[in-house]
């Protein structure tokens, strides 16, 4: 397919958009069912994930670079798999039936164990309780960089140094 199609389509061309994306609506419907089949997550809502990063992708496409197609796909892919990502980080375990279980306050494990991570994040510097508060809040590397004006490669280095940190502090004192 020319290259012309893709033009017109990131500056918005709405006939474009349609042509570009009945060419592509094989790939992305295979792509979700295959993860879906990987992940358990339904096929229908990675496809409508796949949509999303395709479309979002759009008015960046620089076409004289590489394939537009397998930039889109690209992108298409991520952004489907940061959704079963999310999904992941998300899921919680089912409330128990009854309201017996006792309160954190009154247990003293739990406290030391709360004032063991404040301490903990207080020894961080302030760009790492950053990345660290993005990704506790369920997001991934790569939007928690977008969060905080960096790439998901400077939040695997933050990563790799809170790691580095933290086995520090909880290696016993010689």
């Amino acid at each position: 397919m020319p290259h012309e199609p893709y033009q017109r389509a990131r500056l918005g061309d709405p006939r474009a958009i349609n042509q570009i994306t009945e060419l592509v609506r094989p790939r992305l419907r295979g792509m979700a069912r295959h993860y879906a089949r990987v992940t358990g997550e339904e096929a229908d809502d990675l496809q409508q994930e796949a949509w999303a990063g395709l479309l979002e992708a759009l008015p960046d496409l620089d076409v004289t670079i590489g394939s537009p197609e397998q930039y889109l796909i690209r992108h298409a892919r991520w952004r489907l798999l940061d959704a079963v990502r999310r999904r992941r980080v998300r899921r919680t375990e089912p409330l128990p039936e009854t309201d017996d279980t006792p309160s954190p306050h009154g247990n003293p494990e739990a406290v030391i164990e709360r004032v063991a991570a404040g301490e903990f994040l207080q020894s961080l510097q302030g760009a790492q309780r950053a990345v660290l508060a993005q990704l506790m809040a369920g997001r991934t590397w790569r939007e928690a960089g977008d969060a905080l004006g960096c790439s998901s490669a400077n939040v695997a280095y933050h990563m790799r140094r809170i790691r580095r940190r933290y086995a520090e502090w909880e290696a016993p004192p010689v």
